[in-house]
């Protein structure tokens, strides 16, 4: 059972990155007002990061169980998948505990970077995490 189910996550994973990416922020944009809209884009992106965090433990630890070689198929080792599971992780440290959270102030003029600058590297980190959770997806499917 827990196999099946461990196989799932990542597609949901990847499902909610593309959620939120793609339909719920634009969606804000268009409809509220610019600062509205941020400071709701700001709250799900918050959720998004712990949900991503704790989809990545659940499967790190997955992968710590002693009778299976790889997450996905029994034929891979766990070091790929690890791998992808770190980066994503890494991902999602750095553009929302790190970068988001120079936002604020970078708004006001404040720090090293401007906001649109912080935005791009946090929308790139973003997209790099969806493409890591999407080939864990893909090896997810194979038999």
């Amino acid at each position: 059972m827990l196999p099946r189910w461990i196989r799932w996550l990542p597609g949901a994973w990847f499902g909610l990155l593309l959620g939120i990416g793609l339909i719920a922020a634009p969606s804000l944009f268009a409809v509220l007002p610019a600062a509205d809209a941020g400071r709701v884009a700001s709250r799900i992106f918050m959720h998004e990061a712990w949900l991503s965090l704790a989809f990545a433990a659940v499967l790190l630890l997955a992968l710590r169980r002693p009778h299976q070689r790889g997450l996905f198929a029994e034929r891979r080792t766990t070091f790929g998948d690890a791998a992808l599971l770190w980066a994503a992780a890494a991902c999602t440290l750095l553009g929302y505990f790190a970068v988001a959270a120079l936002m604020p102030a970078a708004r006001e003029g404040q720090g090293l970077f401007s906001f649109g600058q912080l935005h791009g590297l946090s929308t790139v980190l973003f997209g790099i995490k969806a493409l890591l959770v999407l080939v864990l997806a893909w090896r997810a499917t194979g038999t």
